[in-house]
Formats: structure tokens, sequence, C-alpha cells
């Protein structure tokens, strides 16, 4: 009898040794999950923050990082004149309306602009000025 005690005694250390360590790993999970939750709590609270200098820190960051555009002015010459590009697109938005997308195609010897809004096809002017 001597040894079933002794096995009795070493297995209820063993439980309790288990008992212990589920315990350890429990308290171990409730702290890693309070710490989550500061973190998130911390996060979501930084999260406001930055949604509410969102705009100042949005139009700064876009400053920074936004080289200078170049900027192309493109003319066409024609009999020792010539009219902007810009100027010709500016006149046949006018003349088709302002919200349709169009393509230009310009003969200088007809001094002719053709404009092509969807499927609509429209002449105009260009008047090569000195």
């Amino acid at each position: 009898m001597p040894r079933t005690k002794k096995a009795v005694a070493a297995a209820e250390a063993e439980v309790k040794e288990v008992k212990t360590a589920a315990a350890e790993a429990e308290v171990a999970e409730a702290l890693a999950k309070k710490t989550r939750a500061k973190k998130t709590t911390a996060a979501k609270k930084t999260a406001v923050k930055a949604e509410e200098k969102a705009p100042e820190v949005v139009e700064a960051v876009a400053e920074a990082k936004a080289p200078e555009a170049s900027k192309a002015e493109v003319f066409i010459e024609f009999g020792g004149v010539q009219v902007s590009v810009d100027e010709i697109v500016k006149n046949a938005k006018l003349t088709v309306g302002e919200d349709k997308d169009i393509k230009v195609y310009v003969k200088p010897d007809e001094s002719k602009a053709y404009i092509v809004a969807g499927e609509e096809t429209t002449a105009m002017d260009v008047f090569f000025c000195e």
C-alpha cells in the first residue's frame, strides 16, 4: 500500500501543477486581452485625432509631395501666323457644351477645326492672327 499512497500523492501533485499552469495561462491570457484592449482604445483615439486633423494634414502632405507641374503651350502655325491650341479647345467647348468630352481636329489649310462630341460632328472656323 505505501506505493499506492505515493502514487496518489504524486498524481495529486501533478494535478495541482496542471491546475496552477492552467490558472497562470488564464491570467496571462486575461492580461494579454487587457493590453490588446488598451492598444485598440489608444489606436481608436489616435485615429479620431487623425480624422479631426485629416483635412489639414492631407493638404500639407499634398503640397509637400506635389512637384511643380510643368506647363506646355502648343501653337499651330500656318501662313506665318499662329493660334494657341488652348484657345481652339476653349472655343470648341463653348460651341458644343462644356460638359461633353470632345476631340478636335484642326485643318489649318481650311482655317477650320472639326469637333467630335460623341457621334456629333461640328465644324468651327479658326482664325489665325498675327
